[in-house]
């Protein structure tokens, strides 16, 4: 998931940006070229991370992960 929010903000901040409605549309259009698939794993990961950050009472998880 990391690795897709990285790649999305390097291809959104390429050129430089004039103003807020230009952020947004670069942010739709490149959310727009992941495939769906990629989204999916992306918000299983996310819940699988928020599930054990509230295990860990909003401590350190990280080492809990498979």
């Amino acid at each position: 998931m990391i690795a897709n929010l990285l790649l999305i903000k390097q291809r959104v901040y390429r050129t430089k940006i004039s103003d807020v409605d230009e952020l947004k549309r670069r942010i739709i259009s490149e959310w727009a070229t992941l495939r769906h698939t990629i989204i999916d794993s992306a918000v299983r990961e996310l819940r699988q991370r928020l599930r054990a950050c509230v295990r860990a009472g909003g401590g350190h998880f990280e080492h809990t992960l498979k």
